[in-house]
C-alpha cells in the first residue's frame, strides 16, 4: 500500500548493531525499505542480526548505495532528520507536521523518504542540500543527541499515527507528479555545468555554498516532473542548445 511506502535512509551508519536495531523498529510501525549509504563495515554484518530481533526480512533486503542521490533518486519527497541546520535556509518541523506532510504525499501514490546521517557526526551539508526540508526533534538542547534507532523510532511512530487517520492538507499535482530526487539531480547537474562554463561558479571558495544555496531553492520549490522539464528547457533555450521536438 502506498501509505506505508515510506524509506528509510541511513548515511554511512557505523555500527551494524544500530542497524539491526533501525530494522527492528521499523518493522514494529511496518515499514520494510531500508536503504544504506556507504555503511562503514559494509553490508552484510552479522552485528545487525541479533538487534534486529527477528526483523529478518528487512535485513535481507537493505539496499546498499555508493551515493546518497543514488539511494533517494526515486523518491519524490525527501526530509532529513538532524539537529542541526548547517546555516541552510530550510523549512524545520518538529516529527508531527512532518510527517503529516510525507503521509500526504504518499496516500496520492508518490514516495516519500527521510534521511538519517551517522551516528558520529550527523548528515554533511551536501546531503541536507538535497532534502526538502528538515525534521527537529525538540530534545533538551544541553543534551540533544539521540541514539540512531531512537531517532528512527520517533519518525516512524508519528508515521503510523498519520498512515491511520486523514491529514489536513493534500498538494495536488494534477496529471503529473512530484519530481523525483533523479529529476532534481539531473536538473542541478544541468543548470550547474551551465553556470561552471558561463563563468557563474568561478570563484572556487564560494562555489560548495552557492551551489547548495542553489539547490536549496529548488528543493523548497516542491517542482513536480513536469516543471522540471520546463525549467531544463529553459536552461537549453537561454544557452542557445536546440530544443526537443
Amino acid at each position: 500500500m502506498a501509505e506505508k511506502a515510506l524509506t528509510i535512509i541511513l548515511v554511512e551508519p557505523q555500527l551494524g548493531k544500530n542497524i539491526g536495531a533501525v530494522a527492528r523498529v521499523m518493522l514494529n510501525f511496518g515499514l520494510t525499505d531500508l536503504r544504506l549509504v556507504r555503511p562503514r563495515d559494509g553490508w552484510p554484518n552479522q552485528e545487525a542480526v541479533a538487534p534486529a530481533a527477528g526483523a529478518d526480512k528487512i535485513l535481507e533486503n537493505v539496499q546498499v548505495f555508493s551515493n546518497t542521490l543514488a539511494a533517494i533518486g526515486d523518491l519524490n519527497r525527501i526530509f532529513a532528520s538532524t539537529a542541526r541546520t548547517h546555516d541552510m535556509v530550510k523549512s524545520i518541523y518538529t516529527p508531527r507536521p512532518a510527517l503529516e506532510c510525507l503521509a500526504s504525499t504518499a496516500q496520492q501514490g508518490q514516495k516519500v523518504g527521510v534521511l538519517f546521517g551517522s551516528e558520529r557526526c550527523g548528515l554533511n551539508s551536501e546531503d541536507i542540500s538535497l532534502c526538502e526540508a528538515l525534521i527537529k526533534v525538540p530534545t533538551n538542547p544541553d543534551f540533544s543527541s539521540l541514539n540512531l534507532a531512537h531517532a528512527v523510532a520517533l519518525i516512524t511512530y508519528e508515521w503510523s499515527l498519520q498512515v491511520t487517520s486523514c491529514p489536513s492538507q493534500i498538494f495536488r499535482t494534477g496529471t503529473t507528479t512530484l519530481a523525483t530526487r533523479e529529476d532534481l539531480g539531473n536538473l542541478f547537474i544541468h543548470l550547474e555545468g551551465e553556470l561552471d562554463r558561463t563563468g557563474f561558479l568561478r570563484h572556487k571558495k564560494k562555489r560548495p555554498t552557492m551551489i547548495r544555496n542553489l539547490r536549496n531553492i529548488f528543493q523548497r520549490a516542491r517542482l513536480t516532473e513536469q516543471e522540471v522539464r520546463t525549467l531544463r528547457g529553459i536552461i537549453r533555450s537561454l544557452v542557445g542548445e536546440p530544443q526537443d521536438r
